[in-house]
């Protein structure tokens, strides 16, 4: 990491943390903190300060942070707004690199007096040389150390990945954080900005970009105070990642409610579209939106055009992945004349041969599916392939011989899924089908969305041949 980004290295990859108000009553944040950090299995050294207490959670405690002993390189703190300045000039004392400020009060609130106070602890980590996450913040999360520097154990649980999620919002970081869980979708960090002190968006995006465990850059946005930065830092960026934005306000009431949520400027949405597709940020409309498109930019490869096979298990599923694809500019376009031969072959006369194919007649019979997936996968006039079969008792081999042969495949084109089985069912093929680069969506909407996604990202870095 270059020397320019070594006070936020120190917060995503501390060696040593205080946590400043630290608890052992559940009644407070400070325990919380303290939780998150020890069940998450932090490595490094873990300093309580609190000067009412000799030990917090087994840990022993500090009544302050000068009386620590050794480097601090990252200071959390849950004390009032009040105290807070007085901590950032401790932190300078104690060589601190960097803070993650979980407080609240500052200008998020309806009151000048807070507006203020984050202008002065602001002038102070910038006079001192201190990079502070927050004020207002739930917290980051490296799930890579592993670090657990928020007041959410269960955070701890989420899978590492190669997703970065940049949040103005603590309630959206814990939305995709669950989600993430129950979608067995990997990240790499998940960050609360809060208020933004002095580490914003275009801070992260370029922290992120030489972020070796980072594959893909998402991002939660309800206003900027200066989007031009966040713009040029794009611009470099998605040179290097695929950057995605989930920016919320377009009705007046939302625009108006992030106003009061983070204290940051709004604005038209339709100016933010704009700037970001100018910038090459591929932006979506809901947070599942924004997870499968992440998900499926850090794994899948890219499809030539907007060409698409929906093959299906069962007609229903099928149908709905080819509305979504009509309303999103994909084409279900027709087999080649040798490809349609194939597959009238391998599927008895009562299955839909057509693109889009149902496969439903013939799905006790795996090697015909594998077979129909092949032929298609050669077809030159398929840009990419969408798969969806949901378990039937009659069909439980299906998805086995076709895992297996698609790890075997040097595939040159998408392949996305919708597998659908009870819990325990076609798991492990589900999870080895996306470890070798084929993402797997709860619903055919969602598949067929997520691949026209990518085929906007395609042409987003305009590179790719669209059917008309």
């Amino acid at each position: 990491m270059e020397k320019k980004w070594e006070a936020l290295d120190a917060i995503f990859n501390p060696k040593s943390v205080a946590v400043i108000g630290a608890s052992d009553n559940p009644g407070k944040l400070g325990s919380h903190v303290m939780r998150s950090l020890i069940e998450g299995k932090y490595p490094g050294e873990i300093f309580p300060v609190n000067p009412g207490k000799q030990e917090i959670l087994g840990i022993k405690a500090y009544p302050s942070l000068l009386q620590v002993p050794g480097q601090v390189d990252l200071s959390i703190i849950v004390l009032p707004a009040e105290q807070v300045p007085k901590m950032i000039i401790e932190c300078k004392e104690k060589a601190v690199k960097g803070i993650v400020l979980i407080t609240a009060g500052f200008k998020e609130i309806e009151d000048r007096r807070g507006e203020f106070l984050q202008k002065e602890i602001t002038e102070l980590a910038n006079r001192f040389g201190i990079k502070i996450i927050g004020p207002n913040t739930f917290g980051i999360v490296n799930l890579h150390l592993p670090l657990n520097a928020s007041f959410t154990p269960e955070f701890s649980r989420v899978e590492k990945g190669g997703i970065g999620f940049v949040s103005q919002s603590g309630g959206m970081s814990h939305l995709i954080g669950f989600l993430s869980m129950k979608n067995q979708v990997g990240l790499s960090k998940i960050v609360g900005l809060g208020n933004r002190c002095n580490v914003d968006f275009w801070d992260m995006l370029e922290y992120l970009e030489e972020d070796p465990d980072t594959k893909v850059i998402a991002m939660y946005l309800e206003g900027l105070d200066e989007p031009r930065k966040l713009i040029e830092a794009a611009k470099i960026g998605n040179s290097k990642k695929p950057i995605i934005a989930y920016k919320v306000g377009r009705s007046s009431t939302g625009d108006k409610a992030s106003q009061f949520h983070t204290g940051s400027l709004a604005g038209k949405h339709e100016i933010y579209g704009a700037a970001f597709k100018q910038a090459g940020i591929l932006t979506v409309k809901s947070s599942e939106e924004l997870l499968d498109t992440a998900k499926a930019l850090s794994i899948s490869l890219l499809p030539e055009g907007n060409r698409v096979a929906v093959l299906s298990g069962q007609a229903g599923p099928g149908m709905a992945a080819c509305d979504v694809c009509e309303m999103e500019g994909l084409s279900v376009s027709p087999f080649s004349s040798e490809t349609q031969k194939k597959v009238d072959t391998l599927l008895p006369p009562l299955a839909l041969r057509t693109n889009p194919v149902d496969m439903g007649p013939a799905w006790y019979d795996s090697e015909a599916i594998k077979g129909t997936v092949e032929a298609v996968l050669k077809d030159e006039q398929i840009d990419a392939i969408i798969f969806c079969i949901m378990f039937a008792s009659a069909n439980r081999s299906a998805v086995g011989t076709l895992a297996e042969f698609l790890l075997q495949l040097e595939r040159k084109k998408p392949v996305i899924c919708c597998i659908s089985a009870p819990e325990g069912i076609w798991d492990e093929e589900v999870q080895r089908l996306e470890q070798s680069g084929i993402p797997n969506c709860p619903t055919p909407e969602r598949a067929a969305k997520t691949l026209a996604n990518l085929v906007r990202f395609r042409k987003l870095k305009g590179c790719i041949n669209l059917a008309v």
